[in-house]
């Protein structure tokens, strides 16, 4: 209905890019797999191709809208040879134009991931603790749960299995819940 439309191919894109990497999501006994861990040779690589077209498409215009910064992150992820090739630092920029167009506490929680991978854990721990104070995102268990994960990498273990449970608290999806436990007793045992 709106073909013409660069939020509606935004959107699109967006769409594509995230279900292409919908088989790889969990593996087969259903436990889930984090970006860094999924099969990337078995992601949808002729949806990505689409998603990519789309965004891209999305772009040639005046006003780049957040479901074409969106699919554009995406589409960064799903171009990437391996999580560790992925360009952080457009990651980081297209999550700086996000929080721009669309000022939400969950951009900049994701943004905040960005942040630990250009400038390290401990600047996106910043950021974190911003939120924490703002307090949009009280209830919000991947809050809690991305606290928890620059702590790890940190190696500050205590702290880390503290934010786990307090994201245990909060989660109500069954594989998110297991995975959670899984790396909450990952730093209690010192794995």
């Amino acid at each position: 209905m709106m073909p013409d439309e660069p939020e509606v191919r935004g959107l699109l894109a967006l769409l594509l890019l995230t279900d292409a990497r919908r088989a790889t999501r969990t593996d087969s006994e259903g436990r889930l797999l984090v970006l860094e861990d999924q099969d990337r040779s078995a992601w949808d690589r002729s949806a990505i191709d689409e998603g990519r077209r789309l965004a891209l498409e999305a772009f040639r215009t005046d006003s780049i809208g957040r479901y074409a910064l969106q699919a554009a992150i995406a589409s960064l992820h799903a171009t990437a040879d391996s999580y560790a090739a992925t360009d952080w630092r457009r990651v980081l920029g297209l999550y700086d134009e996000l929080l721009r167009v669309w000022p939400s506490p969950v951009v900049a929680l994701n943004r905040a991931v960005a942040v630990s991978m250009v400038r390290g854990p401990e600047a996106a721990l910043k950021e974190i603790e911003d939120l924490e104070r703002d307090g949009r995102l009280a209830g919000y268990h991947y809050l809690p749960a991305v606290r928890a994960d620059l702590l790890r990498r940190l190696g500050r273990r205590r702290e880390a299995a503290t934010a786990y449970l307090a994201a245990l608290d909060l989660v109500d999806n069954e594989t998110e819940r297991r995975f959670l436990a899984a790396r909450r007793a990952e730093v209690i045992d010192g794995g």
